[in-house]
């Protein structure tokens, strides 16, 4: 029987070395779908509940927003892993995700 190892993703699209880009999700647009976690090769997001700290600094827009999707977004879980590949900005319905540039 053999082991099986886990495909590698394809990260020929991809532009950066990890690390020097990071995803900034806009917690007033996110709708907590999970469509940007899937599609990022070298998972960098994951789903949360958003903190309540973190909900008083939305506008009434994303009050509602967070309350109807009961409050799950989408949160950095391993940000050095980033290559700027573009796809969790590309599939995102809500617009909710840029790249940024890391401080040096």
């Amino acid at each position: 029987m053999s082991i099986q190892s886990r495909p590698q993703p394809d990260n020929s699209h991809c532009k950066q070395e990890a690390g020097t880009i990071v995803p900034v999700i806009n917690r007033n647009r996110c709708d907590g779908k999970t469509v940007c976690v899937d599609a990022c090769p070298q998972s960098v997001l994951g789903m949360h509940i958003l903190p309540e700290a973190q909900r008083r600094g939305l506008n009434a827009i994303g009050k509602i927003k967070g309350f109807v999707h009961r409050w799950h977004q989408v949160e950095l879980v391993n940000p050095d892993a980033c290559v700027a590949c573009g796809d969790c900005v590309a599939i995102c319905p809500e617009k909710a995700i840029t790249l940024i540039k890391t401080s040096p």
